[in-house]
């Protein structure tokens, strides 16, 4: 069953990372267009801001299922690895189950709070804030996606490789 999920798994990681990076690829422009107007042409729209941090909240909503699927986010792995197995895998379970439930409630709680603010438009961009707000429930939604494709399985931790020593290296040096 698992094998059955990393294709698509890693279909939607590989979808959520480039729409991430696209978002912030526009964030870039929208940012360096403020900076441009503010400070070359005297005067920045008002939008440039409201639109440089609704992207970025996109940005990070869309990449969180994809970091925590490849164990790059920021957590502490000691235990894991000086647990016996029973324990690691039972931490494990404790994990998965605990990201399940916390992605599957945040994409309700932020479903629920984007419609609620339906009839507000936002200052700059004139838009409903409903549509940037959308960004958290489905942020969430793509992390209980990938979480449930990941199954219980421990996360992967990054190691680091050893590096040869080179001659020019004054660590190496005897």
């Amino acid at each position: 069953m698992r094998g059955l999920l990393r294709r698509p798994a890693a279909w939607v990681r590989q979808c959520s990372l480039w729409a991430a990076s696209g978002m912030l690829a526009v964030n870039l422009v929208a940012i360096l267009y403020g900076v441009f107007t503010r400070y070359v042409a005297g005067g920045a729209p008002i939008w440039t801001d409201e639109l440089g941090r609704y992207l970025i909240i996109g940005t990070v909503m869309l990449a969180t299922g994809a970091v925590w699927i490849e164990g790059s986010h920021m957590r502490v792995a000691l235990i894991e690895r000086l647990l016996p197995h029973r324990l690691a895998r039972l931490l494990s379970w404790y994990q998965w189950l605990l990201t399940l439930f916390l992605a599957l409630a945040g994409a309700w709680l932020g479903y629920r709070y984007a419609l609620s603010v339906a009839m507000f438009t936002s200052q700059g961009l004139g838009i409903s804030r409903t549509i940037p707000v959308m960004s958290l429930p489905v942020g969430f939604a793509l992390l209980a996606l990938l979480a449930a494709c990941h199954g219980p399985r421990p996360l992967p931790t990054p190691h680091e490789e050893p590096h040869a020593s080179s001659p020019s290296d004054p660590e190496s040096a005897p």
